[in-house]
């Protein structure tokens, strides 16, 4: 079976973890804009972060045999720096007009404050004058409240709930984020959020409809085998392949699909990977033999 990571950081991974994730039969990653772990405090940061997304991070996946996309937007928690945020809203008209952007993301709320709201609404508008998808961040803390608002807050923008990915759900909002009509995405990590038999508890229960399976693996303790790991708990549990596949794969490429940047032929047919070339110079090669693909070979493996 072929899984898709819809959120995954791999600016934080290493080449490592694109080899796992290839033989673990995950074809395409998606890797919204997030924050790093220390606060950026120039919009320079912002850009040239933005510009790792859409450039040397696509290339990377690429010579590893893995399609990258990646959502672009202001995270919550940097919202709150408010004269910064406002030299990046500047920039984001400039980057989610980029090939392989599939989403306005993450968004939403971390502490809940006024400036996050300011932002949050702010970013809701760009999406739908660029007519993409949202990617919404709930909170850590006060969980439910900060789902139930940014639930509300894109209806008092005319949001279609169609078009909007609520992600980091548990037991406690998914029933209320499915009920509205909402995708339900559920991050699968070790210490927090959802686990993998509590993940399949939860599709047990609601069904495979609008229901999205992701790792956010990132520079924390987290794992980028969590979708395909997921799955075979799935499995095991005796849930259906059709229900597996759509939870993890399907689901989050229909979704996606709607910003015109993704579709399953972007992997089904994709170019042979060959590690000599470069990227602006670069080279993914650290004295390892390049991997130079054969074009017949790869057609005929079906990968």
């Amino acid at each position: 079976m072929m899984y898709l990571d819809p959120h995954i950081h791999m600016v934080s991974r290493t080449t490592n973890d694109y080899e796992a994730m290839k033989k673990a039969g995950i074809v395409a990653v998606i890797e919204p804009a997030f924050w790093l772990g220390q606060p950026r405090t120039t919009v320079g940061s912002f850009q040239d972060y933005f510009s790792t997304l859409v450039g040397w991070e696509r290339f990377r996946a690429k010579q590893f045999g893995i399609k990258h996309y990646c959502t672009i937007g202001l995270n919550s928690k940097e919202a709150n720096n408010v004269a910064l945020a406002e030299e990046v809203m500047e920039l984001l008209p400039l980057y989610a007009g980029k090939e392989g952007v599939v989403a306005i993301g993450e968004i939403g709320y971390d502490d809940q404050t006024e400036a996050e709201d300011r932002f949050f609404r702010a970013q809701l508008e760009l999406a739908k004058e660029m007519n993409l998808p949202v990617m919404i961040h709930t909170p850590h803390r006060d969980k439910r409240k900060g789902t139930l608002r940014s639930m509300a807050v894109c209806e008092e923008h005319g949001m279609d709930p169609t078009m909007v990915v609520v992600d980091h759900n548990n037991e406690e909002t998914v029933k209320d984020v499915l009920d509205r009509g909402y995708w339900a995405g559920f991050t699968i990590y070790p210490h927090s959020k959802m686990d993998s038999t509590r993940m399949a508890v939860v599709v047990e229960q609601y069904g495979p409809e609008r229901i999205i399976v992701d790792s956010s693996a990132d520079w924390g303790v987290s794992d980028p085998l969590a979708v395909p790991k997921t799955a075979q708990i799935m499995r095991d549990r005796g849930i259906s392949e059709e229900h597996i596949r759509m939870t993890c794969y399907r689901n989050a490429l229909d979704i996606y699909g709607k910003s015109g940047q993704i579709k399953e032929s972007d992997w089904l047919s994709r170019a042979p990977i060959n590690q000599t070339e470069l990227h602006d110079g670069n080279s993914v090669l650290r004295g390892q033999t390049p991997l130079v693909e054969d074009a017949a070979s790869l057609k005929s493996n079906g990968n």
